[in-house]
């Protein structure tokens, strides 16, 4: 990854996890890392869910939506990590997800943001 690249992704988790907290959720931990894979942000949402959220971002949709880049490879290592996650930070949360958060942008120092919830198992 190039360093431009990889400063734009660190900027959109911090533009996400911002834009999180400011919608009552608690980040409780970001680029959280087990051999097995990466967790973006690991947050309880609003009604208590441990959610891992996985940040996107796409410049332009060129090389395809944001959306698209997550493959099933991909859901399995977040599977894996928000296991590891929940198994080594036990806690009340009402149940656990993997939400997706694409970030595009939407205009001079403007961000477009679109939460979909439940990526990996249809909630």
């Amino acid at each position: 990854m190039t360093d431009a690249r990889h400063r734009r992704g660190l900027q959109a988790e911090t533009v996400v996890a911002n834009w999180l907290a400011a919608h009552g959720w608690t980040v409780l931990d970001r680029r959280w890392r087990i051999p097995a894979g990466e967790l973006d942000l690991v947050c309880l949402d609003p009604d208590g869910w441990l959610v891992a959220v996985e940040v996107r971002f796409r410049a332009s949709r060129r090389t395809g939506s944001a959306a698209e880049s997550v493959g099933l490879v991909h859901l399995g290592r977040l599977r894996r990590a928000l296991a590891a996650y929940a198994r080594q930070n036990p806690g009340p949360a009402a149940g656990v997800r993997i939400d997706l958060v694409t970030v595009g942008p939407a205009g001079p120092d403007r961000w477009r943001l679109q939460r979909v919830p439940g990526i990996a198992d249809g909630h």
